[in-house]
């Protein structure tokens, strides 16, 4: 189980690329909706329950995540993403 705040769970999906809850659900084989509701969506018509208990508190309150799949799942396309930028920036001629 991990604890953080649902405004660090926020920041984190909206710091996500554009698509990446597809590519989420398409990886870990659960409908898109179900990914959605792991970071705050409430579709359980087409999506499941994602184990997330939700308190309240500072910063939006605490969530604590049963499963933290989808959480690493999103935490690794953010860390690939930054060291693509790293391999970029360190790749490019300084300018004088």
């Amino acid at each position: 189980m991990r604890t953080i705040t649902f405004n660090e769970l926020r920041k984190i999906k909206d710091s996500l690329p554009s698509g990446s809850m597809h590519r989420i659900a398409d990886e870990l084989g659960l409908h898109v909706d179900t990914v959605r509701n792991f970071f705050g969506g409430h579709n359980f018509k087409e999506g499941k329950s994602v184990g997330i208990h939700l308190e309240p508190g500072p910063d939006g309150g605490l969530v604590m995540i049963d499963d933290t799949t989808v959480l690493d799942r999103a935490l690794k396309i953010l860390n690939d993403i930054n060291m693509s930028i790293q391999k970029e920036q360190a790749t490019e001629p300084a300018q004088i």
